[in-house]
């Protein structure tokens, strides 16, 4: 049994020489008792450190010495006494020396522990920067980025020049783990994240399960109508909307293949819910068709009539319905002003009879939808998508409203249908 083993080398071998290391770094507490944790511990003290250079060199020959010494370093990493830790190194602590329970290297803990300065340490005396657990296959880097507390390391490794697109046996990449960690109401990376992607993250990292980069926004936020309260559903709409911007920033791609895996079909299949991630998205530049494939692997007007005759099928509240109609008309314009040509699904038709209300409407607006595929593109429409790719990136909207135009062309031009109703320009 490899765990009892080790346990037993602690206790019985050389236990014995980290517990005198460590009583000499430690000061008696309030209560007489020595402590390592305390504010007083001081671990610059010349005379503490005089008295572990002794123990060193009196103990250097002893059986199981190299042993102690670099447990004792695991010790002091996690507390982070960089002069004894520098000591411990000179004496010829090891540095890829494995702590017996969890496997984690010094480097490891001092991540762990948040101690910046120990990881630099480290480095600079040759601890492998990238080096991954036995456990968890978790670099530092992988540990760093996993809590917003842990900042400080992950900024210190990628200014020393950690990997930071290294990946585990499962593809998973420090971007990954630190979208993966993100959750309720614990853990927010965002900083975390910028700063992977400043350092050249790839934003078109997968793991072999085929989990990428808006896997986890894409939980998040399918979590957030179940299982949170309201308050924790704005902060994780909060924080998934800037996630999503950093990612975008960065080139990544919210339209991609498969489906299951594109943050745009996602916000699509309920944009009601999803109105303001996915108005940033198309005026990013999202794509409302799979990118890859086409409109014959999934079109955003096929899912948006679907969205929209589903719901007025099968609610009869008229509040309900009519702010239904309206972001729906907003966003198939949206679509139609993302690019000159109309990309609609070959046969493309829509079926408005179990709509309880607005039924015309929505036939409406698929006629003139078909109306545009097939004619010749109006002035108004190509001046209007020329105007808004002129004023990208996100977001537009106060940018045309600084435009020396009439408010008509304006409200034109900001496809926003909150104030007022639809009428054709």
């Amino acid at each position: 049994m490899p765990f009892l083993h080790g346990f037993r080398r602690i206790v019985l071998e050389y236990q014995p020489l980290v517990d005198e290391l460590l009583g000499l770094l430690a000061t008696p507490d309030t209560e007489g008792q020595s402590s390592l944790e305390s504010p007083a511990c001081l671990d610059s003290d010349r005379s503490q450190l005089s008295a572990v250079r002794r123990v060193l060199q009196r103990e250097v020959h002893s059986p199981f010495y190299q042993e102690g010494v670099s447990y004792a370093l695991l010790k002091v990493t996690e507390l982070g006494l960089v002069p004894a830790a520098e000591i411990l190194l000179e004496f010829g602590a090891d540095l890829s020396f494995e702590d017996p329970v969890t496997y984690y290297t010094p480097l490891h803990m001092a991540v762990l522990r948040n101690q910046p300065d120990v990881v630099e340490l480290l480095v600079r005396h040759g601890a492998d920067i990238n080096r991954r657990d036995r456990i968890h296959e978790s670099s530092p880097l992988d540990l760093a980025s996993e809590e917003p507390e842990r900042l400080p390391c992950l900024r210190r490794l990628l200014r020393l020049g950690a990997d930071v697109n290294a990946a585990d046996k499962n593809g998973k990449t420090a971007l990954l783990h630190a979208l993966a960690s993100s959750d309720s109401g614990q853990i927010h990376n965002t900083d975390s994240i910028r700063l992977l992607l400043e350092g050249g993250a790839d934003v078109r990292a997968a793991t072999k399960d085929g989990d990428t980069v808006f896997t986890y926004v894409i939980y998040l936020l399918g979590e957030m109508a179940y299982s949170y309260s309201q308050e924790e559903a704005e902060d994780i709409e909060r924080f998934c909307f800037r996630v999503t911007q950093l990612l975008l920033a960065h080139g990544a791609n919210p339209s991609e293949c498969p489906a299951s895996e594109s943050l745009t079909h996602f916000c699509l299949k309920s944009f009601k819910d999803y109105f303001p991630l996915l108005r940033f998205l198309l005026e990013s530049g999202a794509a409302y068709n799979c990118s890859l494939h086409g409109p014959s692997c999934w079109s955003g007007f096929h899912i948006a009539f679907e969205h929209l005759c589903w719901h007025l099928s099968r609610f009869d509240d008229e509040t309900y319905s009519s702010d239904l109609i309206q972001k729906g008309q907003t966003l198939l314009e949206l679509m139609m002003a993302s690019s000159q040509t109309i990309q609609l699904p070959s046969n493309f038709e829509v079926n408005t009879s179990s709509c309880r209300f607005h039924g015309e409407k929505v036939q409406t607006l698929f006629c003139s939808l078909k109306q545009l595929e097939r004619s010749p593109q109006a002035l108004k429409h190509l001046c209007r998508v020329f105007i808004r790719q002129r004023l990208k990136p996100w977001p537009v909207d106060d940018k045309i409203k600084a435009l020396p135009l009439p408010d008509r062309l304006k409200w034109y031009l900001l496809i926003d249908h909150a104030a007022a109703g639809h009428k054709d320009l």
